[in-house]
């Protein structure tokens, strides 16, 4: 990473402390420290986080439902990006479907909350660079994941708005390699970011080039 790129990593980090979110460098996260979040670099979702968030925002269901929820989650992986990507997000929007058994031997339906969309402050915001990621054979390093409970919800990749040859669709092209290489850090996104530091665009996973729109 260049310097320049650097800085421009530093800024959009700094920009989300002053909006509230913590922030953690990739030597918090690294699987082989004695308290790191992560067992392997294969693990995108912050486990002990969403399970912590799972059990503040659904104290009404049993330990069991919640961490029913909690596997449900974790085993969302399909054969396909975008469908995993869909189910996940159904997940999201609605709560994940949980069944336990009442006191009276009859079983309840329910749904355990990911996220609370009413209270924002009631979430866990985070924002992470350099988080590494390695799938099969493949190793990648995103500069910026923002993780809401735990889960991988935002990515922004970043170019050097000095450098002719490294322009926001580099960083584009960047998030499609992502996309084959290191799938699972996808399955959970919410958001794609591409900047230099001047512009930036935003984007949903399976939008083209044409439909990263402009954020101001």
């Amino acid at each position: 990473m260049s310097l320049h790129e650097s800085i421009v990593e530093d800024a959009a980090l700094e920009w989300f402390g002053e909006l509230g979110y913590a922030r953690l460098g990739v030597e918090a996260l690294t699987p082989t420290l004695l308290h790191g979040e992560r067992s392997s670099y294969s693990e995108v979702v912050l486990v002990g986080r969403l399970r912590v968030a799972i059990r503040r925002l659904n104290f009404s269901i049993p330990e069991e439902a919640r961490e029913e929820a909690l596997r449900k989650v974790l085993r969302v992986g399909t054969p396909s990006l975008t469908q995993t990507n869909r189910a996940f997000h159904r997940m999201l929007r609605d709560g994940v479907p949980v069944e336990y058994q009442r006191p009276d031997g009859s079983i309840a339906g329910d749904h355990a909350r990911l996220v609370d969309f009413g209270d924002v402050r009631a979430n866990d915001w985070l924002a992470v660079n350099q988080f590494t990621v390695i799938e099969g054979q493949h190793q990648r390093r995103p500069d910026i994941v923002i993780f809401v409970n735990g889960l991988p919800l935002g990515l922004i990749e970043l170019k050097n708005a000095a450098d002719e040859d490294a322009t926001i669709w580099s960083a584009y092209a960047q998030l499609q390699t992502y996309k084959a290489e290191i799938a699972s850090l996808l399955h959970y996104n919410a958001a794609l970011v591409v900047s230099d530091g001047v512009q930036a665009r935003i984007g949903s996973l399976t939008a083209s080039q044409e439909w990263f729109k402009v954020w101001r």
